[in-house]
């Protein structure tokens, strides 16, 4: 929530950069974020009021997902003229405390930067299958630059037996999962009626199609795999998938997770700019063991953070957002 008492300069910029930082993607769309601005400095917190117990535990996608926030929170700041200043994880007391920002010194915002920015609400979740038009070498090496300027990985798969084997640990992950309770009743939780446009969860007009339509397994929002539609899984066809990929990490720390978040954000954005949507399905690497044989798929040894398909969209369906006045509080600053 804001308050009148806060500085109008102030205020306007906490509002800017924050607008920006909710159109980040995030698991079932919970939106985990709170922001603090106090001081000149906007805090970014995790709500773990939004923790998703059953298919997060550890709260590793909780952060992914605050990471992508903290990017397009950066990229705004930047889009204002000013280099952000980011103190990560900054104390070990308060982990729930992800990031501290403040505005730095004046710089003029960058051609790519001002291209991901203009592409921050073309950017959307893709919940189906793509068409089949291959992605060009360059741009998945201007993907993998822009992964490593956030000090990540991406990589993408480049044979069918990697693509074979991911989409078998894909399929064992989301089979067992649609057959546990807990899973099920978190999903159902966060699906949201068809057309709802402000808020959180996912409509259930954003998959309006089979989970299992391309060769990675989807999770099954509208309930096509318990009898909630009629008809069965249709032919996968590996031309409509998509382009596969994981983004990697060093090491497997919450900062990793954050990094990975800021990664994989950069790319989405970097993408969307060139009319490619992209896919989630982070289901093996929600079951430790299947997460350690996705891992055997990463040539550097690196820590698989996501895993997604990358396309070009056949349509576009948006997800709702929460208000900034939900996730911003802007308490009275002393004179």
């Amino acid at each position: 929530m804001t308050t009148p008492h806060t500085a109008p300069d102030e205020l306007y910029a906490a509002r800017h950069v924050v607008r920006a930082a909710v159109t980040a993607p995030s698991l079932h769309n919970t939106q985990p974020w709170i922001f603090l601005c106090r001081g000149g400095e906007i805090s970014l917190y995790a709500d773990t009021t939004r923790h998703l117990t059953a298919t997060d535990p550890q709260g590793r996608e909780l952060v992914v997902s605050c990471g992508a926030a903290l990017f397009n929170l950066r990229l705004a700041m930047r889009q204002l003229g000013f280099q952000p200043v980011v103190q990560p994880c900054p104390d070990p007391r308060v982990p729930a405390l992800l990031a501290r920002v403040t505005w730095g010194a004046r710089a003029r915002i960058s051609p790519a930067e001002e291209l991901m920015y203009r592409s921050l609400r073309r950017r959307h979740t893709h919940r189906g299958p793509f068409r089949p038009t291959p992605l060009p070498a360059p741009l998945l090496e201007s993907l993998a630059r822009h992964a490593r300027l956030e000090g990540a990985e991406f990589s993408a798969l480049t044979t069918r037996r990697e693509e074979r084997r991911l989409a078998r640990l894909v399929q064992e992950a989301e089979t067992l999962q649609r057959a546990d309770l807990a899973h099920r009743v978190e999903l159902a939780r966060w699906t949201r009626p068809f057309g709802t446009e402000d808020g959180d969860g996912v409509p259930a007009g954003a998959a309006p199609l089979h989970p299992d339509a391309t060769l990675l397994a989807g999770r099954d929002f509208v309930g096509w795999t318990h009898g909630g539609t009629s008809g069965g899984p249709p032919e996968r066809r590996a031309g409509d998938t998509g382009r596969m990929a994981l983004i990697n990490t060093p090491q497997d720390t919450p900062r990793d997770w954050l990094l990975a978040g800021q990664a994989l954000q950069r790319v989405l954005l970097y993408a969307a700019a060139h009319q490619v949507a992209a896919g989630f399905h982070t289901q093996p690497l929600e079951i430790p063991y299947l997460r350690g044989e996705v891992r055997e798929l990463v040539a550097s040894g690196q820590v698989p953070q996501m895993i997604l398909r990358l396309g070009s969209a056949p349509w576009t369906l948006r997800t709702p957002r929460r208000r900034v006045g939900q996730v911003l509080w802007c308490p009275q600053t002393p004179a």
